[in-house]
C-alpha cells in the first residue's frame, strides 16, 4: 500500500506539472510572423530627442516622458537652462511632437 501511494503521488505531480505546462502553452500570444508588427516609438525615443533640446538650450535634461495631446503623440522634455550671475537653474518644458 505504501507503494502505491508513493506511485499515486508522482502521478498527481505530473498530472499538475503537465495541467500547468499546458495553461501556460495556452495563454502565450500567438504571433504571425509574416504581419508587419507597427513600430511603436517609446520613452527611450524621448529621452534622445531630450538630450538633443537640452543641448539647443545649453541646459540640462532633467525628464523627458511621452504623452497624447490633442491626439498627437509628443515628447515631454523638462531642461534645466543655468540662471545668470549665479541664480538658480531656470526649468523649462518643452512639447516636442513624436515622428
Amino acid at each position: 500500500m505504501k507503494n502505491l501511494g508513493s506511485h499515486l503521488r508522482k502521478v498527481v505531480l505530473a498530472l499538475a506539472a503537465t495541467g500547468l505546462f499546458a495553461s501556460q502553452t495556452t495563454a502565450m500570444p500567438v504571433v504571425d510572423p509574416s504581419v508587419d508588427q507597427p513600430v511603436v516609438l517609446a520613452a527611450g525615443d524621448c529621452y534622445a530627442i531630450g538630450q538633443q533640446v537640452a543641448a539647443q538650450n545649453g541646459g540640462t535634461l532633467a525628464k523627458a516622458s511621452q504623452a497624447t495631446r490633442g491626439g498627437q503623440q509628443v515628447c515631454v522634455i523638462v531642461v534645466l537652462v543655468p540662471g545668470k550671475d549665479g541664480q538658480r537653474p531656470r526649468r523649462s518644458e518643452i512639447v516636442v511632437p513624436m515622428g
